[in-house]
């Protein structure tokens, strides 16, 4: 329970005080009226004593009397019986008094902390104590116990009366007759004789004080001087009035006055206050009472959790229809309520008042105690005079008394019920009358012994309501006793209230009982049990003493050693639904909004509804409307669990009251909750939105909202702008270049203002998610914006800081809250979405349109729109601010878009804080005009063969008024297309529609002849543009006027590797006028190409070993041979019938075909499916460029096998041959790979460098470097109609028996290395001797058959000339050993061996590429087969002297027949 002003004994011993009646005559009334108060209203503040009484017990023992309080009412008469329950005039009356106490602002509350929770709370409820102490003193007398019967009466007279003596008689009189003639039943008193005590009132103002003297005097003599009393007062004049303040001690109990004269109010007052009762309940409920169509909203005994949820959509209408009334009930005046208006004891002095307090203390001690001690010891004489006769204190008292208890009721009726009554001489009822006044006189020991004793014997007679009360009061007695002798019996209290409850059906005493065990076992700590008791005490019979049971329940909750909050804010929950049952919204609203402290975030979602809910009618009903909207947004923005047709409530409700605020101002228009707006998803577009493809065209895809972000690509588009600026700025990118963002978003860097043009329009998309389950309705949706006018010649730095930059502030918010026609269209112009419609659940996105028409700095700042609930299917039309169409409620606001930037995480201050940089996506500065270009392609293929070349167009169109200049591309797959260059572009037709079946080649008429020599020319590279990936785009004049656009070829070979390409490009152009912000733009196009397999391409190459012809073009070039294998590796889905081999060509500085030495002699090579051909060519050297145009040009050889040459040199052929060689790399351009190693040990760098000159050496002599282009023709059948295809595949021969192919390998998985943790030695590089074997290129030169006669010279000598050829750039040394005897079966003879006869070894050294012939001897002894293939021939390079001499390679076996001359004659 909360904090009490009192203590606990305080509040036990005022609940229970001494009864006095006042009786007053009519001349004493008018005295006292002039104080605006009856007699007994002006003793109520000073009837506690402020000194200590005495009284005797039984046992002659001095009892001390502290702090004694007595209670002094009016005597009315009523003929009713005693209750069990309240009337519902007391009723009303508890409940405004309850009303009247709210706490107050800055009250103090309670914080604490329970795990983590923190709460705060009101430390006290002055509520609570006021109606508890109003209910204790209004409680019905009963006749079962004598605690609130009168035990004395004031009978008081004024000193104006005629004759007091007769009036003081007539009272006495009067009062004799209430007490014993049985006429009323009501007031009930304590013990037959009443203590009379005569009170002579005397005005000082007015009356006679000699007489009243006199008067008193007489009364003395009459009734004793202990049994009247002379009261003065009214000393006051009316002069004095305005010189003192005098206090006013009255008003705090006024309020009490009606509880205590309860029922002499008359039958209207009770009627007109439960009409009240009801009409409050009824608009707690939210509806009419008189609606009776919906249940559930009137039902009270609906579950308190339950959500109402009015079929109309108006609940909170009918509640503000009846606000107003209800609005100045719950405002009423308290004092204007219960007591009456003016100011109190006006006529009082503060003596007076002292004589007031006197009185009592007089009244008291010397009248009311004395009493009280009188009938103690007659009571108790009575009741122990025949104590030894019995072995109870009772027993003997009923044998004494005849035990004389009388049924009133049939005797056959069950002992357990509680109508047995005693009559009043009752031996059981003198001891509870006994126990009863001990009690009053904090008398508790001895109280306690006659309550017990009372118990059992009630308890015997199965009086169930007098054992209650017996029991109920014990317990009490043994907690007031002094020093706490006994334990408090807590079961006593729990007998006692289930007896009252259940058994008698009283819940009057039921509810004391529970307030006062509750009250004590809270000062005992055991907070849990109080819980318990007080949660049992609630009922559907009284909402307000059930809310305040269940408050109290909560507070003991929260203040257990271990506070159980989940329990508190629940039992707060249910105490605020009693709470608004009763009419007590305010109590209400403040029980829900301590609840929400524990249910609020804490993923009770339900609950936070039915919270929210309550809280957000509550204070609507209470004209606390902000706090309303407040509570309704937050049910329509936390993702809610509730029904559809729940939320479709809620949404009335909010709008309605969202609608009740607003009210006319409808200039600045508050937030809406709905929808929600996911603002770091909030996408800006900058500029034109693509033009679709028209007709056989298709658009550049460039960047639009529908593409999603890629951070990847992102970085790729980058990187294609960067190499773009640099072309246009000689190589250089700019420091302050910034890559061109489109398209803003979360992921793109918006740390700085972007720039916009002016007359493009700024997209901006807005993500919407309805987050209820009913369908929203948005209208009139439009962006908020403020724009600052500047100069566009400032500096980006400068326009950034809006604040200096030149011109006032523009915005557009008035005009759109008003909805009117737009007065800021020339400055930007706002784009409105008409209807915007969200189902259930939806996330949508709404793109909104600026088109700014000055340049400055333009700030998005919200959006603005009408929302309603979507009914049926029906959306709203857009209405004005609060329309209302048919039933649905339309209500304009808006939404900011305030999004958060990354977190800084760069200075050590940033990673120990949370900071957030900027992010300006929604500030652009509008920048001046800038040229605006847009791309179409022609006739685009999506899918090609492998190395298939076809011809496209491309189409540039100025769309702006500006001039654009410096068109480049950039791409990601350069070697894919190619515009051509100027000096070799072959005359097609410029229109794409007269290139249908037109070659993309450049071709002549030329049969293919045999042993035809190949047509060769000579080419720059410079002229294919292949040393940088920007391409310059040839446009005439290289300017596009504004309007203008132009159409150009493009060629396109597809891709070497099958399956989908991405290729992009990236086409750029600047403005002719410098020096604006923007510097260039750019678009973006990605293609996907679909290459299916076409050909594969195998070549080789190695020496030919025919003799060297002495020409000297041909010297020391001998004769290489090529042999190409072509496969056809296409698979049949693509529609290929056949390949045609047209053409072979080569291109390369040095080396060129020659000629075709194939034995097939076809004329034309055809593959179909899965078929392979091989070829056969004779390379030979280049001549030698020595004019300086010829240096570094490229020799193109074409041999056609078809009917038609193709000029390879020129475009595209040659565009593709230099692009392809230039993304795979010449071996000149490759860096050697043994030039990268090194070595870690100084004692091996020697041999190192060494190793890599014989790398080189060895390199350079099987070096060829010639590149192959097959030239191909593919017969396609599509849409039964055949077309031709062409295409050319590269293969680049590197190295000499070295084989090469145009399928790039594919990569393999590297095996998994074990992890060397020691770093090895690397092994010096030793030449691999299979190269320099090669050095040197040998051939005998010798008749095939010598004969000689051998009858006539046993010797015969043939002469054979040893050709050397230095096939390396290097000097080399070369020893020729003519003794060397082959050891291979091959070169055995048949009969013997020959001999070489002469010189025996040579050692020669040959120049680079130098040729030199040695002239040998053969001597043969026989005729037969000879191998002269047995010199060796060893060679090193003269540069290395530490390397020995390598044996080198030889050709096949040189056989010679030598014939016998005498044989060949008998031949």
């Amino acid at each position: 329970m909360a904090q009490c002003v009192q203590s606990v004994q305080e509040f036990v011993q005022d609940s229970f005080v001494p009864m006095v009646a006042v009786l007053c005559s009519d001349e004493a009334e008018r005295v006292t009226r002039k104080n605006n108060l009856t007699f007994a209203e002006l003793l109520r503040p000073f009837c506690r004593l402020t000194s200590e009484g005495h009284i005797r017990d039984p046992n002659n023992q001095v009892q001390v009397v502290k702090n004694l309080r007595i209670c002094v009412n009016n005597l009315a008469t009523s003929p009713n019986a005693a209750s069990a329950a309240l009337s519902p005039t007391q009723r009303r009356l508890l409940n405004e008094v309850v009303l009247a106490c709210q706490p107050q602002e800055g009250s103090v509350t309670n914080a604490i902390t329970a795990g983590d929770y923190n709460l705060n709370f009101n430390a006290t409820t002055p509520w609570f104590e006021t109606y508890r102490e109003n209910f204790l003193q209004s409680m019905p007398a009963s006749d079962h116990e004598f605690l609130n019967h009168y035990l004395a009466c004031l009978l008081v007279v004024s000193s104006t009366e005629a004759v007091p003596m007769e009036q003081f008689l007539k009272l006495s009189n009067e009062q004799h007759r209430v007490q014993h003639s049985g006429e009323c039943t009501n007031p009930k008193w304590f013990i037959p004789n009443t203590l009379k005590y005569y009170v002579l009132l005397h005005d000082t103002s007015e009356g006679d004080e000699q007489k009243a003297d006199t008067v008193y005097e007489d009364m003395k003599q009459r009734y004793g001087s202990q049994g009247c009393y002379l009261l003065k007062m009214n000393s006051r004049t009316i002069s004095s009035e305005e010189d003192e303040q005098i206090p006013d001690p009255w008003s705090q109990y006024l309020h009490r006055n009606n509880l205590h004269s309860q029922d002499t109010l008359d039958d209207t007052t009770v009627n007109s206050a439960t009409v009240e009762n009801s009409i409050n309940t009824a608009e707690v409920d939210g509806q009419d009472s008189t609606e009776k169509a919906d249940p559930v909203s009137n039902n009270l005994d609906s579950h308190p959790l339950q959500l109402d949820s009015g079929s109309s959509s108006g609940s909170l209408q009918t509640l503000s229809a009846t606000g107003n009334t209800a609005s100045k009930k719950s405002s009423r005046d308290p004092e204007s309520a219960v007591g009456g208006a003016g100011s109190h004891g006006a006529s009082l002095t503060l003596n007076d008042h002292d004589r007031i307090r006197q009185f009592i203390q007089e009244f008291t001690s010397r009248g009311l105690l004395p009493h009280i001690e009188k009938s103690i010891r007659q009571l108790n004489d009575q009741l122990v005079s025949r104590k030894g006769l019995s072995r109870s204190l009772f027993t003997a008292t009923k044998k004494w008394f005849g035990g004389g208890k009388v049924p009133e009721k049939s005797v056959s009726e069950p002992k357990s019920t509680c109508g047995l009554l005693y009559p009043p001489e009752a031996p059981e009822l003198q001891i509870r009358k006994m126990a009863d006044l001990c009690f009053l006189v904090q008398h508790y020991e001895l109280a306690y012994s006659c309550y017990h004793t009372a118990k059992k014997d009630f308890l015997s007679d199965q009086a169930m309501l007098y054992a209650a009360g017996a029991l109920e009061m014990a317990a009490v007695s043994a907690f007031l006793q002094a020093g706490a002798p006994r334990p408090y019996p807590a079961h006593y209290m729990d007998t006692a209230i289930q007896t009252y409850r259940d058994v008698c059906k009283n819940m009057v005493l039921a509810e004391r009982c529970a307030l006062l065990s509750a009250e004590i076992l809270k000062s005992q700590g055991k907070y849990s049990d109080a819980a318990t008791l007080l949660i049992k005490m609630t009922s559907e019979d009284s909402d307000l003493r059930s809310a305040l049971m269940l408050e109290q329940a909560a507070h003991c909750f929260i203040n257990m050693r271990n506070p159980m909050v989940r329990k508190f804010a629940f039992h707060m929950i249910l105490a605020g639904h009693r709470f608004s049952k009763a009419g007590q919204r305010r109590h209400a609203l403040r029980c829900y909004c301590q609840a929400m402290q524990v249910y609020k975030e804490r993923g009770w979602s339900l609950a936070e509804d039915h919270i929210n809910f309550t809280i957000g009618r509550q204070s609507f009903t209470l004209r606390q409307q902000e706090n309303a909207v407040t509570a309704f947004r937050q049910i329509l923005t936390n993702d809610s669990r509730q029904t559809a047709t729940q939320q479709a409530a809620f949404l009335r409700e909010y709008l309605y009251v969202y609608k009740s605020v607003i009210g006319g101002n409808a200039v600045s228009l508050p937030q809406l909750p709905l929808p929600c707006i996911h603002s770091s998803a909030t996408r800006v577009y900058f500029g034109h939105e693509r033009r679709l493809a028209e007709g056989e065209k298709q658009a550049a895809t460039h960047v639009s909202l529908d593409q999603e972000y890629d951070q990847d690509l992102a970085v790729m588009w980058c990187n294609l702008e960067e190499q773009l600026v640099a072309a246009a700025n000689r190589g250089i990118v700019p420091s302050n270049f910034q890559p061109t963002q489109c398209c803003l978003n979360s992921q793109t860097d918006n740390q700085r203002h972007p720039l916009a043009v002016v007359e493009e329009p700024v997209i901006v998309e807005v993500t919407f998610r309805n987050p209820l389950k009913v369908p929203l309705a948005l209208s009139n949706l439009s962006l908020v914006w403020r724009f600052t006018a500047g100069d566009s010649s400032l500096s980006k730095e400068e326009a950034t800081a809006t604040e200096e930059t030149p011109g006032e502030t523009v915005t557009n918010e008035e005009t759109l809250a008003l909805e009117g026609t737009q007065k800021e269209d020339d400055i930007v112009t706002t784009e409105t979405i008409i209807d915007f419609h969200l189902t259930p659940e939806e996330t949508k996105v709404a793109r909104l349109r600026l088109l700014p028409h000055r340049t400055g700095q333009l700030n998005i700042v919200g959006v603005v729109y009408n929302l309603a609930e979507a009914s049926s299917g029906e959306i709203a039309p857009s209405a004005g601010d609060g329309q209302k169409t048919g039933d649905l409620i339309v209500v304009r606001g808006r939404q900011d878009l305030k999004i958060q930037g990354p977190r800084l995480n760069l200075t050590k201050e940033d990673k120990m804080s949370v900071r957030h940089g900027p992010d300006r996506r929604l500030d652009p500065i509008i920048t001046t005009s800038m040229p605006l270009m847009e791309v179409f392609f022609l006739q685009f293929p999506t899918a090609l063969l492998c190395g298939e070349i076809r011809k496209a167009y491309v189409e540039f169109c100025n769309v702006s008024a500006v001039a654009l200049t410096g068109l480049r591309v950039a791409s990601t797959h350069p070697q894919f297309f190619t515009f051509g260059s100027q000096a070799t572009t072959p005359l097609t037709p410029l229109s794409p529609t007269s290139a249908e079946n037109c070659s993309p080649y450049k071709t002549l008429a030329a049969a293919s002849q045999p042993g035809a020599v190949a047509t060769e020319m000579l080419v720059s590279a410079e002229h294919f543009q292949q040393l940088s990936s920007v391409m310059d785009i040839p446009v005439e004049g290289d300017t596009l006027q504004p309007g203008e656009s132009v159409q150009l070829p493009l060629w396109l070979r597809g891709p070497d590797q099958e399956g989908v390409h991405e290729i992009n490009f990236l086409f750029y152009y600047e403005n002719t006028e410098k020096g604006n912000k923007i510097s260039h733009r750019v678009i973006r196009h990605t293609a996907f190409i679909c290459a299916s397999r076409s050909l594969s391409v195998q070549a080789s190459a190695s020496r030919s070993s025919d003799p060297p012809h002495h020409s000297t073009e041909d010297k020391g070039s001998g004769g290489t041979l090529v042999f190409i294998d072509v496969e056809n590796i296409n698979t049949s889905e693509s529609g290929v019938r056949e390949f045609h081999i047209v053409q072979v060509s080569s291109s390369s500085k040095h080396w060129c075909l020659h000629k075709c030495i194939n034995p097939a002699r076809d004329k034309d090579c055809k593959l179909t499916s899965r078929e392979r051909a091989k070829l056969c060519f004779k390379a030979k050297r280049c001549k030698p460029q020595v004019t300086s145009d010829t240096v570094g040009k490229y020799t193109f050889a074409d041999l056609n096998l078809g009917s038609e040459r193709i000029i390879s040199s020129s475009t595209p052929c040659g565009d593709f041959f230099f692009r392809c060689c230039r993304t795979s790399g010449s071996p000149s351009q490759r860096g050697d790979v043994s030039s990268s190693r090194t070595t870690s040990s100084s004692k091996n760098q020697g041999l190192t460098s060494s190793s890599e000159d014989i790398g080189n050496v060895v390199r350079k002599c099987n070096e060829l470097d010639l590149n192959i282009i097959v030239i191909w023709k593919a017969y396609v059948v599509e849409d039964n109609k055949q077309l031709i295809l062409e295409g050319q595949l590269h293969v680049a021969l590197q190295t000499i028996g070295k084989e090469a192919t145009s399928l790039t390998p594919k990569e393999e998985a590297q095996e998994m290395v074990l992890l060397k943790f020691k770093s090895e030695l690397p092994l010096p590089l030793a030449p691999p001797s299979a190269e320099l074997s090669q050095l040197i290129k040998t051939n005998l030169h010798y008749p095939e058959t010598y004969t000689h006669p051998f009858v006539q010279d046993s010797l015969c000598l043939v002469p054979v000339t040893l050709s050397l050829s230095n096939c390396s750039m290097a000097q080399v040394d070369v020893l020729i050993d003519l003794r060397h005897k082959s050891s291979s079966p091959d070169s055995v003879d048949v009969h013997n061996s020959f001999t070489w006869v002469g010189q025996s070894q040579y050692k020669l050294q040959l120049k680079p590429r130098q040729l030199l012939c040695l002239t040998l001897r053969a001597c043969f002894l026989h005729a037969g087969v000879y191998n002269l293939n047995t010199p060796r021939v060893l060679a090193k390079p003269a540069a290395q002297t530490a390397l020995s001499e390598t044996s080198q390679q030889t050709s096949g076996p040189a056989l010679i027949i030598i014939n016998n001359n005498n044989d060949n004659e008998a031949a």
